[in-house]
């Protein structure tokens, strides 16, 4: 079960890499309106995401681990027959009907209160952010869409519930596609209590004790995203929360309102689910898939010296990978195909600490080199992009963050590198070999330059070298 609730969690967390805003786990604003995008659309961009706190003296959303007032978020999108992730929403499809869902999610909650920011919260304890999981349900009709959602905590923190009741209309235009929204968001007494009450033991004489119970957010917004070109879009959102009197008047507080803005772009490469979508050159990949097996060991230098060819293993631990790969073909280009993958892998420890699995969603561009005399195909090359969640935090991340005195993290973005070469060049063609390659690919997982909040503003990671065994079918 552990490898299934990491996939999920994983995929869900993805979509809060899009933009999530300060005040709540599901904020509308952080969703791109997608009314026009088939099901089965594989994307990727990024966004920066801009609001205020609602804490005394802290007027942004930054972390006490950087200096900016933004943030900068990766972004990952898929909708498809049973999961999906585009925007702060992202989950399983349980039921869905046309015009009644019932969705499974994992919202990533990034409320918190970092003391170290402001000398006024000396002495109080640090409000951290969570990861929330629940339900939701929604009706659609021609006039518009209700959605009623239920979280709560996953990881024993604010140990909290929220209720989250939105209306919203979406108009597609040739080019526009606009989605106003408002929503009536409840936190139960728990979840309040954590993020705004102060307890006896953090009270002194300019911070009383204080229990707020139970609160109301009123919340009102609009999504936009403007199609630039069949595959380009740019995204802006904007909310505008009216906080309850029981927050409002929270000594650790001193706003009654909190706006949140996202601004970004996003490109769709292709789909994986339906070839008419896709683009199809060649109808005969209609259906195109592949499996592989890939196997390796942890490397000293990072993931742009290691593609230059600085194979030597790492000096620190002597760990490994064994991962499989399962793509799908999306888009058939003339220069580069575009492969939706997903590869699970095990990382073998070397009983430094327990052995783990780790879930890697991801788009691979895939091109070729052929023989300058016949359209013999003589090898592929590929670069994949996407996110990366591991059960545990791999020792060799461990050690050289601790180095360097970082922040670790199980949620990562995630790079690979790959050459191959065709086995039906060396064995011939008439063998189960025939779509099969042999080759090395470069796996390797880090934050973006310590500036992404939901990667943990982690500066640093891992990369691991490994050959592999693809075959398409």
């Amino acid at each position: 079960m552990r490898p299934i609730v990491g996939v999920v969690r994983a995929l869900l967390l993805s979509c809060l890499a899009a933009s999530a805003p300060w005040a709540t786990a599901t904020n509308p604003v952080t969703e791109i309106a997608t009314g026009d995008i088939p099901k089965g659309t594989l994307g990727l961009g990024f966004g920066w995401r801009f609001g205020n706190s609602p804490y005394r003296g802290i007027d942004d959303i930054s972390s006490k681990e950087t200096e900016q007032d933004s943030d900068l978020l990766p972004f990952y999108f898929y909708e498809g027959k049973y999961l999906f992730s585009h925007g702060s929403a992202a989950g399983v499809h349980l039921i869905d009907t046309g015009g009644f869902t019932v969705d499974a999610l994992i919202a990533y909650r990034f409320d918190r209160l970092e003391p170290e920011r402001d000398d006024f919260f000396a002495g109080v304890e640090e409000r951290e952010q969570s990861l929330d999981g629940g339900l939701r349900g929604s009706v659609t009709g021609d006039w518009g869409k209700v959605s009623l959602t239920w979280l709560t905590d996953t990881l024993d923190r604010h140990n909290g519930e929220e209720i989250d009741l939105t209306y919203r209309f979406t108009w597609v235009g040739e080019k526009w596609t606009i989605s106003p929204f408002a929503s009536y968001v409840h936190w139960d007494a728990s979840l309040t209590d954590y993020y705004y009450g102060v307890s006896a033991g953090e009270a002194r004489d300019d911070l009383p004790v204080y229990r707020p119970g139970a609160s109301t957010t009123w919340r009102a917004g609009v999504n936009t995203s403007y199609r630039m070109s069949k595959r380009l879009r740019l995204f802006a959102n904007l909310s505008v929360d009216r906080l309850d009197d029981v927050v409002a008047d929270s000594p650790l507080v001193d706003e009654d309102w909190l706006p949140a803005t996202t601004i970004g772009l996003a490109y769709a490469f292709g789909n994986v689910l339906d070839d008419r979508q896709s683009g199809r050159r060649d109808a005969e990949r209609e259906g195109e898939w592949s499996w592989r097996v890939n196997y390796g060991y942890t490397a000293e230098e990072t993931f742009h010296t290691v593609h230059r060819g600085q194979l030597k293993r790492s000096d620190d631990v002597h760990t490994y990978l064994a991962g499989l790969t399962l793509s799908k073909l999306a888009l058939d280009g003339k220069r580069l195909d575009v492969w939706g993958r997903v590869s699970v892998n095990r990382r073998l420890e070397n009983d430094l600490q327990d052995d783990f699995w780790e879930i890697n969603p991801y788009i691979m561009l895939m091109g070729a080199g052929y023989s300058p005399w016949s359209n013999r195909e003589l090898f592929r090359y590929g670069f994949g992009y996407g996110f990366s969640y591991a059960d545990s935090v791999p020792i060799v991340e461990q050690v050289k963050q601790e180095k360097r005195d970082r922040d670790t993290s199980h949620f990562l973005n995630y790079l690979e590198a790959t050459v191959d070469f065709p086995l039906r060049n060396l064995f011939g063609d008439r063998g189960w070999w025939r779509h099969c390659y042999s080759g090395l690919t470069l796996v390797h997982r880090s934050g973006i330059f310590g500036r992404v909040d939901i990667l943990g503003n982690v500066s640093g990671g891992s990369d691991v070298v490994t050959g592999h065994l693809e075959c398409k079918r």
